[in-house]
């Protein structure tokens, strides 16, 4: 291996998890967090900024700006203190304190709105101030990652030409729908050269991406509070919606057996497990695209007094193992991280 001198150079595009025993479904994770990011929204942070440069919406002076609930921004902090651009991150009560943490230590400036859009909720909040940003700050340049062309293009030039170079068997590919930049530019690639495999996408209840009412959710990832610009329906063959519930029940059972991933993670696998029972037989070469791995969710999906606040000390006695677990009382839950959200 070469040297790194950009570290958005470093992105291992070949770790591929056999859950099949854990799941009870033959299921190939494929991961996506081994950058200086974490997470695979560094391709997409990429892919946007070289664009915005090359059509020269980006100068020496310009200070990029992005609605994120976590790792887009945190990819976009990565790409603009290497390349010497100013960024705000405009975010909501559901990020993590890691991810806020992380975008300010690399230069980065963090603005949280408080209060949900009356029709779109916190993302509209959002994107309002993004807007308001960009009218009062000529310098300030939104790169639009729901409507960005080149958020799926970074996935249809990488993500999914890398699956099918190292999985030629491929019968159904599991991606998490948040901004579906991965969906659509996986899916689009799929269509485009062919290949007979299905493209299941996996949503959170809650979201209105794929028309569904809206309703709270506490996880961010997946899951829109506005239907992005860039979705396109017509290149995927499912959609599976999972309830925050079975996506915390499967990040707790994945860590039992010493695998500590993210939400998002854990939703695409709810939904491709779920999917297979109905639909896949033993032979079904299934891969789902891992976004990130746990630990910024320790504060939250991890965290025993999160969990009970947001989803009940019933729903979090359903997740202790058997009579051998230790009993805990509910005063000695975990105690959140100093500065938790």
């Amino acid at each position: 291996m070469g040297y790194v001198r950009r570290p958005y150079d470093l992105n291992a595009d070949d770790v591929y998890v056999d859950l099949g025993e854990v799941l009870d479904r033959p299921v190939i994770v494929k991961c996506e967090s081994f950058n200086f990011a974490g997470s695979v929204k560094l391709k997409a942070a990429v892919s946007m900024v070289t664009a915005a440069e090359a059509d020269g919406r980006l100068r020496p002076d310009s200070v990029i700006v992005e609605s994120s609930s976590g790792n887009l921004g945190v990819a976009l902090s990565v790409v603009a203190a290497s390349r010497g651009y100013g960024f705000v991150c405009v975010t909501d009560p559901r990020s993590s304190v890691q991810n806020r943490r992380q975008i300010e230590a690399l230069g980065g400036q963090v603005i949280v709105v408080t209060e949900p859009d009356g029709d779109h909720g916190f993302l509209g909040s959002r994107l309002r101030r993004v807007r308001h940003l960009c009218e009062n700050n000529p310098d300030y340049v939104w790169l639009n990652q729901y409507a960005n062309e080149h958020n799926w293009r970074a996935h249809y030039t990488t993500t999914a030409p890398e699956i099918v170079r190292r999985v030629p068997g491929l019968d159904v590919l599991f991606v998490g729908a948040g901004t579906t930049g991965t969906l659509t530019g996986c899916a689009r690639y799929l269509r485009d050269i062919g290949h007979p495999a299905q493209v299941i996408a996996v949503d959170s209840i809650g979201s209105v991406t794929f028309g569904g009412l809206p309703s709270p959710r506490y996880i961010p990832g997946l899951g829109t509070g506005k239907r992005p610009e860039i979705v396109d329906e017509s290149v995927i063959d499912d959609i599976v919606m999972v309830a925050e519930l079975d996506t915390i029940r499967m990040c707790r059972t994945l860590a039992g057996a010493g695998f500590l991933f993210g939400g998002s993670t854990s939703t695409v696998l709810v939904g491709a497990q779920r999917w297979l029972a109905a639909n896949g037989g033993p032979a079904t070469c299934a891969v789902a695209i891992s976004p990130d791995l746990g630990e910024r969710y320790l504060d939250t999906i991890y965290n025993d007094m999160w969990v009970a606040e947001h989803f009940g000390a019933e729903f979090l006695a359903s997740l202790r193992p058997g009579p051998s677990e230790p009993d805990v009382r509910p005063g000695e839950l975990i105690s959140p991280l100093v500065g938790g959200v």
